[in-house]
């Protein structure tokens, strides 16, 4: 996400083509960022909601208010700001739409790269006045809040997703709609007589925590880590639905950020590594030194990663051992020792 589609969303209030919320006046901002300077006269309160604690962290550092999740009812309008993945954008309006009173603005905006003109012309295709400006390489656009909803929201919310009958999940998690081939690798090499406190770092929604609980059931306890706030939901879900007898905690954290007061005696992960379209192994890497502080010694990290990611150098620089398990045409597995 630009910090362009920022300023698009703002240009309407900011040209004067949208008059500004007053005092008073409630406003819903989903999918919110920090950067974004409120117009002149935009005067209503604004209640933030950003489920991805890096970025939820960056609001309240400018001291926005800002919640993981959608609380409250009858706002006065509603902000999104759209993201790369349609299920989440359009599941988005479809809250806003609920959330927000008749009458009341929706205002949407992204880039190209959001799919923002083809979510406007589905928007439109609902019979909708919508209106749009194209702005710092992207698109707002806007339209009131109709009386009937009922059947906008079933066409644009999105179900939880049933993954292998065993998971649910949702738009916007990663891989929400399949179990992901690195995963399902390191799953294949995860110990069966396993004994201690383990923890999953960005646990997504939890299908590696499952797995460990499942093949390893002596297991002490297990605590999941995760930023996005929607699949450490899930993932408590899956947990109780497939593993409840295993003890288990689960942590909205920002791994490359926030320190891990706990010490396990295994670490599994399957880091993530991209920043936009770019591989970018940097993420990985600081989660690697946080899983090396947050284990005991003899501890052990497993790992899943591409094989073409540089992970050996800081696994050399912040552990006794390390060495690969196994890899196939695309994924490597990893261990270290602490």
């Amino acid at each position: 996400m630009s910090r362009d589609a920022l300023k698009t969303l703002f240009h309407p209030f900011a040209s004067g083509t949208v008059e500004a919320p007053s005092e008073g006046e409630r406003i819903l901002f989903l999918g919110a960022e920090a950067g974004f300077a409120l117009p002149e006269g935009f005067a209503a309160e604004l209640s933030a909601v950003q489920g991805f604690r890096p970025f939820y962290r960056q609001l309240q550092a400018q001291r926005i208010n800002v919640t993981p999740d959608i609380e409250g009812e009858g706002y006065d309008g509603a902000l999104v700001l759209c993201a790369k993945h349609k299920g989440e954008n359009e599941d988005h309006i479809a809250e806003a739409l609920v959330r927000v009173r008749e009458g009341g603005l929706i205002l949407v905006a992204g880039g190209k790269e959001d799919g923002i003109q083809p979510l406007r012309k589905r928007i439109e295709g609902f019979g909708l006045s919508v209106e749009h400006m194209p702005k710092y390489h992207g698109v707002a656009f806007w339209f009131a809040r109709p009386a009937e909803i009922k059947a906008l929201t079933a066409q644009l919310a999105k179900p939880a997703t049933e993954v292998e009958g065993r998971f649910t999940t949702a738009p916007g998690m990663f891989s929400h709609d399949r179990i992901d081939a690195g995963s399902e690798l390191l799953a294949s090499r995860l110990p069966t007589d396993f004994a201690g406190d383990a923890a999953d770092f960005g646990a997504g929604w939890g299908y590696l925590s499952v797995e460990l609980a499942t093949k390893s059931p002596r297991i002490e306890r297990i605590d999941l880590y995760e930023a996005h706030y929607g699949a450490l939901e899930a993932a408590r879900a899956n947990l109780l639905a497939n593993c409840p007898k295993v003890a288990q905690r689960f942590f909205w954290h920002d791994l490359a950020s926030e320190p891990v007061k706990d010490k396990y005696d295994l670490i599994i992960m399957n880091p993530p590594f991209h920043e936009g379209h770019a591989a970018e192994p940097s993420l990985g890497q600081a989660m690697i030194k946080t899983a090396a502080s947050a284990l005991r010694s003899g501890g052990r990290l497993m790992l899943v990663a591409n094989r073409g990611l540089p992970y050996e150098p800081v696994l050399s620089e912040n552990f006794k051992e390390f060495g690969e398990t196994c890899r196939n045409a695309r994924y490597k597995v990893l261990w270290a020792k602490k």
